[in-house]
């Protein structure tokens, strides 16, 4: 079968038109429709169905999406493993959005420095997908904050997220950093039942994003307050364009590794898990007024 059959199955399917999936694959909407009913023909079934000007996968499509994306998957792996010059080993690792800028951009760079000639592919998801990507084989190891306890998945902790309250105010207490354009960051469930039983009283925020980084560059620009990791707000807590916020409590974030249980890359997972540096609290105190 032609590669590029299913790699058109799913684009149609992701944009849900065959037109856009022509733009976004460089064809005509003819070639697009046309390689749909190749695929259609090798297998013998009718792939999408029209409800209303809605393009929707027929049962059978959605049979074959998870084949269709694993067989991609698997085939830019072998083409990585086989073909890459120099590459002695592969792994595709995942890992999800809010922990990317957090800890694992750091350890990224501390494998490709020390493993050179390790070929890699890396993917960000949310940690759902990242969970079934792993169950399906599309990747050898995931990263997240809350993982799903599976008996087929092995869960090991590799990095530890001090997270501190600052603001762009100085001298703030708590209770005013939590009425005074506070900042939510999501860092998952447990992370919001904490927070909710540390300040029971504290107002409902008018401003919630979905990552760290969002958070710091909004309070550098305009201002408020916000739980931030103390690694990334290290050198604007020293320069004094963040202040901590000294009657908040600290809270600890612990960082997951996710791979499968009797997983044939397991030496290989055993000798990069380590180069996590992130397994004790920063400290960070106010500096000297």
């Amino acid at each position: 079968m032609n590669l590029e059959l299913l790699r058109t199955f799913l684009e149609v399917h992701r944009l849900r038109h065959f037109g856009q999936a022509g733009e976004a694959l460089h064809l005509s909407q003819a070639a697009v429709s046309s390689r749909i009913r190749q695929l259609e023909a090798l297998l013998g079934v009718a792939l999408f169905k029209r409800q209303y000007h809605d393009l929707q996968l027929t049962p059978e499509g959605h049979r074959l999406l998870r084949h269709a994306d694993k067989i991609l998957s698997d085939w830019r792996k072998a083409r990585q493993e086989v073909a890459l010059g120099g590459a002695q080993q592969q792994i595709s690792l995942g890992g999800s959005l809010r922990l990317w800028d957090v800890a694992l951009q750091d350890w990224f760079h501390s494998l490709r420095t020390q493993l050179p000639k390790l070929a890699i592919i890396a993917e960000t998801h949310t940690p759902e997908l990242l969970t079934r990507r792993v169950l399906d084989g599309h990747l050898d190891i995931a990263f997240m904050l809350e993982p799903a306890q599976l008996e087929t998945l092995q869960i090991q902790e590799v990095a530890l997220i001090e997270l501190v309250m600052v603001s762009a105010t100085a001298k703030l207490t708590a209770e005013q950093a939590l009425s005074q354009d506070y900042i939510m960051v999501d860092w998952g469930l447990s992370h919001a039942l904490q927070h909710r039983r540390l300040y029971p009283d504290a107002p409902e925020p008018q401003l919630r994003v979905a990552q760290a980084k969002m958070a710091l560059s909004h309070m550098l620009a305009i201002g408020g307050s916000a739980y931030l990791p103390a690694r990334m707000i290290a050198t604007e807590i020293a320069e004094k364009k963040l202040h901590i916020v000294t009657d908040a409590q600290p809270i600890e974030k612990y960082a997951y590794a996710v791979y499968p249980v009797r997983s044939e890359k397991q030496a290989l997972i055993d000798k990069i898990l380590p180069f996590f540096e992130y397994s004790k609290p920063i400290n960070i105190r106010l500096p000297p007024t």
